[in-house]
């Protein structure tokens, strides 16, 4: 278990960095998912 401590200690800089992508990456898909809602119901009502 100490080299998993060891691991984060000596990498926190990357380990931030995949989490700060994983929640960019999830406020992309829901613009992008709200987006296509958005025209379907722009289609609609023309």
């Amino acid at each position: 278990m100490e080299n998993f401590y060891n691991f984060l200690g000596n990498n926190s800089l990357y380990i931030v960095l995949v989490i700060v992508l994983i929640v960019w990456g999830g406020i992309f898909s829901f613009i992008y998912k709200l987006d296509r809602k958005v025209k379907k119901l722009e289609e609609g009502v023309k």
